[in-house]
């Protein structure tokens, strides 16, 4: 039977075109929509709650970390429930669950209103991320999981973009045109809202339905609460987890803290709380283009080599990429505008940033048992969780305390680090093949 394609993507045996495109619908919004919250949350602190600048970082570090908390003691109850009822109702319920908090964050009172708010975006996450993780190892071929994967990052990238561009410069337009700043944050978050519920009916019509696997496949309770852990054992895993583990960490410095900068830095300029919010996305969104431009020449370099060695090459960039902002002493010049230096950082960042997602995104798709992927996936994501919480933290405080720039020399620290444990991996796995080798010569 001819292979079904998409593209230049092969298909998956039993996945249909139609499946395809609406993942592909579903990926353009998921991360988008994700990621957006922090753009939002910092409209709704300054404009709705008037919390002073110096408060913050360390606010935005406890907002993550608490919700990381929660995403901690989920991920493997969704990743089960994917093994077990199929990934379809588990993605439509993470777009329900996105637009319950968008409906419901404008109309924080207080920093603790926010946080109850934050547990509904921790099941968002847990379900959309998780979600998203286990189809894009469900859908391609393993020839095309390269290709697959970069199309999904072009696609989570454009959407990032799309998204925060269009709602982040929602409120300063509707300003101009005579609604008041807090009712513009109102309908800036309403109409995020509607668009999550448009694609969660995209996804009910348009996804597979079921399990990629037979009944008599199917892993016990006990065995799928476990083999996320176990899994471990194979080296490739442990090193896909650790990637995920800064692959969130970065994921949530650029969302949260690169646009929390810029529109400090544009309020300490002088500039509106309109102005300072569009310039502050604007950074962010010039690090998601790049991501974006830059996921279609990763990804078919990874089908090409070894996905170990392309990790290291994806670690080694987002290294680069974030040690590059200690050349920077504010993203903008003294009268407000981007230097180039800025948009080099800014590029270098982006380059980075989806590089180190695609790679640990590939290597644990090749590596994941196809019975038990919801499981290992969702270990997978709870290092990445884990990878938010402690950065964020951290990253929070010496923020507020040291500088603008300390969660990003954090994570290119940990970058520089994960680089040569995946060398290690690769060299260990040569010895390994060379000795199987030898042998079986023998």
């Amino acid at each position: 039977m001819k292979p079904i394609k998409v593209g230049p993507i092969e298909l998956a045996p039993t996945i249909k075109r139609s499946n395809a495109y609406a993942f592909f619908y579903a990926a353009f919004f998921s991360i988008g929509m994700i990621t957006f919250l922090s753009i939002g949350q910092t409209y709704i602190l300054n404009v709705h709650l008037g919390i002073p600048m110096s408060e913050q970082g360390a606010i935005s570090g406890d907002l993550v970390f608490w919700t990381e908390i929660v995403t901690l003691l989920l991920f493997v109850p969704a990743g089960i429930l994917m093994d077990r009822i199929g990934r379809k109702p588990v993605f439509i319920a993470g777009f329900l669950f996105i637009a319950l908090t968008y409906l419901l964050y404008p109309f924080s009172r207080s920093v603790d209103d926010m946080m109850l708010i934050r547990i509904l975006y921790a099941l968002a996450i847990v379900t959309l991320a998780g979600a998203l993780s286990t189809v894009l190892v469900d859908y391609p071929a393993e020839r095309s999981r390269g290709k697959m994967v970069a199309v999904i990052g072009l696609l989570n990238g454009l959407g990032i973009v799309v998204t925060n561009q269009f709602f982040g410069s929602l409120p300063e337009q509707l300003v101009k045109s005579g609604i008041s700043k807090v009712d513009a944050g109102f309908i800036t978050h309403f109409s995020i809202a509607g668009v999550a519920l448009i694609t969660a009916v995209v996804c009910a019509i348009g996804l597979k339905k079921g399990l990629p696997f037979h009944n008599e496949e199917r892993p016990p309770f006990k065995e799928l609460l476990t083999s996320g852990f176990t899994a471990v054992k194979n080296p490739r895993i442990l090193l896909a987890y650790a990637a995920a583990f800064i692959a969130r960490g970065d994921q949530s410095i650029n969302g949260t803290f690169l646009s929390l900068w810029g529109i400090t830095a544009g309020l300490a300029a002088g500039m509106s709380s309109g102005e300072a919010f569009r310039k502050g996305t604007t950074i962010f969104i010039i690090t998601q283009i790049a991501a974006l431009l830059w996921a279609p020449v990763i990804g078919p370099l990874m089908d090409r080599l070894n996905r170990v060695t392309a990790l290291a090459v994806c670690m080694a960039l987002a290294m680069i990429g974030n040690l590059s902002v200690i050349l920077l002493q504010s993203p903008f010049t003294a009268d407000g505008s981007i230097p180039a230096l800025t948009y080099v950082v800014l590029i270098l960042l982006g380059i980075g940033q989806i590089s180190v997602f695609l790679g640990a995104q590939s290597l644990i798709g090749q590596e994941a048992p196809r019975a038990k992927r919801g499981s290992v996936i969702g270990a997978f994501n709870i290092s990445g969780a884990i990878g938010i919480l402690i950065i964020a933290a951290i990253g929070g405080r010496l923020f507020d305390a040291m500088s603008p720039k300390a969660p990003f020399i954090i994570v290119g620290s940990i970058n520089a680090l994960l680089t040569l444990y995946s060398i290690a991996v690769r060299i260990q796995a040569s010895k390994s093949s060379e000795a199987s080798a030898a042998g079986s010569v023998g």
